[in-house]
């Protein structure tokens, strides 16, 4: 899932080699961060959250499928 999240986020933004994805499992969740520079947090939030939003969904049908629970946060570097 990890390499999903980064794949798709490195096309998004203009300054891909600055992005860094981690996951960290915490109980029954995986939590997926995705590390990027001040001016690409933008690109991958999105107008009104709405790519964010769109690489939550992706994560939800993917975690339905395996019986994970994936949270998606997005920080600076």
């Amino acid at each position: 899932m990890e390499k999903l999240v980064e794949l798709i986020v490195k096309k998004l933004v203009d300054k891909p080699d600055e992005v860094k994805v981690d996951s960290k499992n915490e109980g029954s969740s995986v939590v997926i961060t995705v590390y990027a520079s001040d001016d690409d947090i933008g690109k991958i939030i999105g107008k009104n959250g709405k790519i964010a939003q769109s690489l939550r969904v992706i994560l939800r049908t993917v975690g339905a499928r395996s019986g994970k629970k994936f949270v998606l946060k997005i920080e600076n570097n």
